[in-house]
């Protein structure tokens, strides 16, 4: 299962599990929350909103990051009436770091 077809989905799904509880654990019962899919099949893993900004999150399970990563984060540029924040790239790596501009690596022990 570690390697398997679905090991990046339990991933994913264990991340948004874990995002999830600490709204739950802060008593936010209905979190900001999103997922964004566009009609060409572009899509972010989760965004979440604060303060009228949305940052986006994607969610990878490998332990190299890189700024490809973070190629769909523009999206949300294009929007026009949307804010973009910091974006990060959940996934395996050791420690916080930076991938692009403000865009980071978040290890997935940081969650």
């Amino acid at each position: 299962m570690k390697n398997g077809a679905m090991a990046g989905a339990f991933f994913e799904t264990f991340a948004v599990g874990e995002i999830l509880k600490s709204y739950c654990n802060k008593g936010v019962l209905d979190p900001p929350l999103y997922f964004y899919r566009d009609r060409d099949g572009n899509e972010i893993d989760l965004l979440i909103e604060d303060s009228g900004a949305l940052y986006p999150i994607e969610i990878r399970k490998h332990a190299d990051p890189n700024k490809s990563d973070t190629a769909k984060f523009g999206l949300l540029d294009k929007l026009g009436a949307v804010r973009r924040g910091q974006g990060g790239v959940v996934c395996l790596y050791d420690s916080l770091a930076t991938l692009k501009d403000d865009d980071k690596a978040i290890p997935i022990n940081l969650l």
